[in-house]
């Protein structure tokens, strides 16, 4: 385990500081106006409640070209609810303070022979995004080593290190390749690491969960590296396709949603030739954490 995270210091320092600004605001106004006060501090705490709707209603616009995928009002307001509970708990709470919570798994007899797990974040994420499902490996009795992806803001490419040490741990840990589990960037890392060290023969299978692999809408408001990187037809995105053939996305489970408000048009979190599988009414970050995409993931790496 990655004994410091950048990105758990920076969001530190915004939660506590939206916060602060939130008591700030309601001490200073409270003694004037109670209903501005409360008003304003719940603005200030729950205001990203209102960026999630922006994304959501430009994913009802952009999102879908199957008729079959279009999300309806109803699911889109379930989803958008969704990421309203679920973004906290991991930006405010999982990440900047418990990414240490549960260390990696790489130790014990017990462990030789059994499949082992690598598990990769996504963008402005750290291991931290991954308790839960830590939690719940730790309980079955799998090996598994989760990452720090940094340079937060870094190209791709620059994460392939990081995570072919966390495969050979515990490849090390358990005597076979392991079954990698990735969220949204984590996908494409996932994939480059596989292109640069030519390592097919190193994994047993690649699950991803809501990544970009022929890019996303929003991405061309970034202008950060890995933001731009993940562009539709983006270059960069194109020379990883020149890797990839049907036959290697075989071994690729890759798992999204018609509400996904992060990547989007919907099938651009597919690939040829891998299992596609929908989950309707789910947005990104809270599709990670769906019954039904832990226990099918589960139960892949189970019959590996």
């Amino acid at each position: 385990m990655h004994p410091t995270s950048a990105l758990a210091r920076l969001q530190q320092f915004t939660t506590l500081g939206l916060l602060a600004g939130a008591a700030g605001w309601l001490l200073w106004h409270w003694p004037q106006s109670p209903v501005l006060a409360v008003a304003g501090g719940a603005v200030i705490v729950l205001g990203y409640a209102a960026f999630l709707a922006a994304e959501f209603v430009a994913l009802s616009f952009v999102g879908s070209h199957e008729p079959d995928e279009r999300p309806g009002a109803l699911e889109l307001a379930r989803a958008w609810l969704g990421e309203v509970r679920t973004a906290p708990a991991v930006f405010c709470w999982r990440q900047p303070f418990r990414w240490r919570a549960i260390p990696d798994r790489l130790d014990g007899p017990e462990l030789a022979g059994r499949r082992g797990v690598v598990l990769i974040h996504g963008f402005v994420c750290n291991r931290g995004f991954w308790t839960p499902w830590l939690r719940i490996l730790q309980s079955r009795g799998h090996a598994f080593a989760a990452v720090n992806l940094e340079p937060v803001f870094g190209s791709i490419e620059d994460y392939v290190p990081i995570i072919d040490q966390a495969v050979e741990a515990v490849t090390r840990a358990t005597g076979l390749p392991p079954v990698l589990v990735c969220h949204s960037m984590g996908g494409l890392a996932a994939r480059a690491w596989l292109r640069t060290r030519q390592a097919d023969d190193r994994v047993a299978h690649v699950i991803t969960i809501g990544t970009p692999h022929r890019g996303t809408w929003l991405g061309q408001f970034s202008h950060l590296r890995n933001g731009s990187q993940m562009r539709l037809q983006s270059e960069w995105l194109g020379e990883l396709a020149l890797y990839a053939t049907e036959t290697r996305h075989a071994c690729f489970t890759c798992w999204y949603s018609n509400c996904d408000n992060i990547v989007f048009p919907v099938r651009t979190a597919t690939l040829p030739g891998a299992d596609n599988r929908l989950v309707r009414g789910v947005a990104h970050v809270d599709l990670a954490f769906a019954d039904e995409v832990i226990e099918g993931t589960l139960a892949k790496i189970a019959a590996l």
